[in-house]
């Protein structure tokens, strides 16, 4: 899936050049917590979110010393402009979620916007990523103990990082059976939630032990 599969289209913007208070307001309505500033061209210029807002005069913020020039503009400025976080991370309506997913982590971030050429024409939240994984599908398999134990193993090599070739696996009726050594909790679960996220399998029966330096 793409952006342009999970963005919403329909996007609460505003201005730079409108009022902190504006921007406070437009968010309490719409019940969001942050939203692209656009300028008159239709560029997004930068995002405005609940965290621009902590350290405004009104909630008796200060800057955190005389010369901090900056934290004293984004707390008194009346402007958007100077309150917005200016440095956006954007993506383009082909960007792949699982990148979009990526920069979200990476930034820290809850929304990125998406354009089509300069043009905003959607933004990715967390919760659009949240409904992308309600609505995704199983994967494809093919039916039979064979296959399920093709698919498991496959996944653990190439998904996983885990060397099912280290491991006994076998598969009767649907289900599963694990014997062998890991290296540690975290491997030995990514074991279980590789055999339980193919289509088929009936239950898991996990006989792994840990493996001694």
């Amino acid at each position: 899936m793409r952006a342009k599969d999970v963005m919403t289209a329909r996007v609460v913007t505003v201005s730079p050049d409108h009022s902190v208070r504006h921007a406070a307001r437009i968010m309490l309505d719409h019940r969001i917590s942050g939203m692209p500033v656009v300028d008159d061209g239709g560029r997004v210029v930068g995002i405005v979110s609940e965290g621009d807002f902590l350290r405004r005069s009104e909630l008796g913020a200060t800057a955190l010393s005389s010369g901090e020039a900056r934290g004293y503009v984004k707390g008194h400025s009346w402007k958007v402009a100077d309150l917005m976080t200016s440095d956006v991370v954007v993506a383009d309506e082909e960007t792949p979620i699982e990148r979009i997913a990526v920069l979200m982590q990476e930034h820290g971030i809850k929304r990125i916007p998406v354009l089509r050429g300069p043009r905003l024409v959607g933004v990715v939240s967390r919760a659009d990523l949240l409904r992308a994984v309600v609505a995704a599908k199983f994967d494809a398999t093919a039916a039979g103990d064979d296959a399920i134990r093709r698919s498991i193993l496959t996944r653990l090599r190439e998904d996983a990082g885990v060397n099912g070739d280290a491991l006994t696996l076998t598969v009767s009726d649907g289900l599963v059976h694990f014997s062998g050594a890991v290296r540690s909790q975290s491997e030995r679960d990514a074991v279980r939630v590789v055999a339980e996220g193919v289509r088929g399998v009936k239950g898991v029966y996990d006989h792994l032990y840990f493996a001694h330096p």
